[in-house]
């Protein structure tokens, strides 16, 4: 058996560990455990009918191995030009990967979601039925909340496989909710599930969440800049006290002192809902990675007014370059004027602002943010690379609109956070929220706001699963009381994180290639609102 610091027991419903009393933790029968190894040596799961009935009928009744927890990089049957699991982007973008836990072998029979204004996020344990390895995996699906209903029937799938994996009765899985839409719809979840639906509190369900990644997982907490795009940072137990910027479709800043010790000191409404309503009524994208996607190609200073536009050179008494933005989107007005004028003296009737195209043009440049280092001006160079000419003819594409409204939004967010950090005296930031995505423009647009207003001092710490906070809290807070909550709980504690890196490098984690059998974010994206499509697809990735 594994030893005790490194599985951890969850609560019962009476809030004492299941199987205290008189016997040790982790022998008592009504707890799902590892008994002793296979012939290669590895553990394996003790599923006997009486462990999976206990097991349904106190969802998160469980013992947790986080032993060598890491994200799968890349499965290994996989080529690196394959679409990404989740369907979102180009190589340009990190993805969002599942986490393997090689070690846990025990039964989950939870799901938890995190329901936002703008997106879904679903987290869920899977076994891989058909590999030969132990362990499974969590799992990480988005879906818009505007098509919640796909999401519950996704959600439905999973615990009709369940069912007929192990053999349990309708209404032994639970929903862990979390987030405004834990609310809004707790009755169709359960009615549609005929499942227990739990809400949690949203923002301790972030830290949580957080905290769990800070602590546990290898490779999941980065740095960003254009000259060094991912610096990993090593797990740590001293993680107290930080700054949280949650960006969803507003934008929450949150304090955070100690284990469950929290305080929401600001916020902002301008945030990716923003971003999202504005681009879908600017550029007709309909939706939030195509507004991204035409951001990368965008050139802003076509939109922006610039330093250069008003003085015609730097203005270098008060350290402004050139190319820093004056004022976000200052130029429309003037040449949609323009415009029109022109419309006026060739007799013509003017009927359309023609200073707007929105067709995507086939030599469009794929390219990516480079902040000036100098940290005496916010400036951003042209699509050439060059400070832009004023006297081009004035039109401005939606990638154009697109670029100008993300590093508007980007700016204001990363300033408003340096100056809570500073109020507060919180030397981390780190950033979260769906709107982030693994977007290289938001992500250096709001690492280099950081570095400029603190003047190099602080910097923008941001995560891989950045937007499945919520959802892993919520997962959390039916798991073992210190798992992901290294040194933040009361009673006994894990190994240290410096252990976990030991094991980490013993076992190979953070390198291990595994195969993935199901693939249900790229159904979900070549099938759109096709569930059973969708559903498909989860057939080799089921949750047990």
């Amino acid at each position: 058996m594994a030893p005790d610091s490194e599985i951890y027991q969850a609560d019962g419903p009476d809030g004492l560990p299941i199987g205290s009393g008189n016997a040790r933790p982790g022998t008592d029968a009504t707890t799902a455990t590892i008994t002793g190894t296979s012939p290669t040596g590895r553990p394996r799961t003790a599923t006997t009918t009486a462990e999976i009935d206990t097991t349904l009928t106190h969802p998160g009744s469980v013992r947790i191995n986080v032993k060598g927890a890491f994200i799968v990089e890349q499965d290994s049957k996989e080529s690196t030009s394959t679409s990404p699991r989740n369907g979102r982007g180009s190589p340009e973008r990190h993805e969002t990967k599942d986490i393997r836990l090689p070690y846990h072998t025990a039964v989950v029979s939870h799901i938890a979601i995190d329901i936002g204004g703008s997106l879904a996020k679903l987290v869920y344990f899977s076994r891989e039925a058909h590999s030969p390895e132990p362990g499974g995996r969590l799992n990480f699906l988005t879906f818009e909340t505007d098509h919640i209903r796909d999401c519950v029937k996704f959600m439905k799938h999973l615990k009709d496989e369940q069912q007929a994996l192990n053999g349990s009765r309708p209404g032994e899985l639970c929903v862990m909710a979390t987030g405004g839409g834990a609310y809004k719809y707790h009755d169709l979840i359960k009615d549609e599930l005929g499942v227990d639906v739990l809400r949690e509190d949203e923002m301790e369900c972030l830290i949580i969440g957080l905290d769990f990644f800070i602590t546990e997982i290898p490779r999941e907490v980065f740095t960003y800049s254009d000259t060094d795009p991912m610096h990993f940072v090593s797990p740590s137990d001293d993680i107290y006290p930080y700054l949280l910027v949650n960006i969803g479709s507003g934008v929450s800043f949150l304090k955070v002192s100690g284990p469950r010790k929290y305080e929401r000191v600001g916020g902002t409404s301008l945030g990716g809902g923003t971003l999202w309503g504005l681009l879908s009524l600017l550029t007709g994208a309909r939706s939030f990675d195509e507004m991204l996607n035409m951001a990368s190609r965008g050139d802003n200073s076509k939109v922006d007014m610039l330093v250069g536009d008003i003085y015609g050179t730097d203005y270098g008494k008060i350290g402004l370059k050139s190319t820093t933005i004056a004022s976000s989107f200052g130029k429309v007005f003037r040449m949609k004027r323009e415009a029109e004028n022109e419309a006026e003296d060739s007799g013509g009737l003017y009927t359309e602002d023609h200073t707007r195209n929105y067709e995507h043009h086939p030599d469009d440049k794929d390219h990516q943010l480079h902040p000036n280092t100098d940290e005496h001006a916010l400036e951003y160079p042209s699509e050439n690379g060059h400070s832009h000419d004023p006297r081009t003819d004035g039109r401005f594409t939606g990638a154009d609109i697109s670029r100008s409204l993300l590093y508007a939004i980007s700016n204001n967010i990363g300033q408003i956070a340096f100056l809570q950090s500073q109020i507060h005296s919180l030397s981390h930031i780190y950033f979260g929220g769906s709107f982030i995505r693994g977007h290289p423009q938001t992500m250096n647009t709001l690492s280099y706001a950081i570095k400029f207003w603190s003047k190099g001092a602080k910097q923008a710490y941001f995560l891989r699963h950045e937007g499945y906070l919520g959802a892993v809290g919520a997962f959390l807070k039916r798991q073992p009381r210190n798992w992901g909550r290294r040194g933040s709980f009361d009673g006994p504690l894990g190994p240290p994180a410096s252990e976990l890196r030991k094991d980490n490098a013993h076992d190979g984690g953070g390198t291990e290639m595994l195969r993935h059998p199901g693939d249900m974010q790229e159904a979900m994206m070549r099938h759109p609102g096709d569930v059973d499509a969708i559903a498909k697809a989860v057939s080799d990735a089921v949750i047990v």
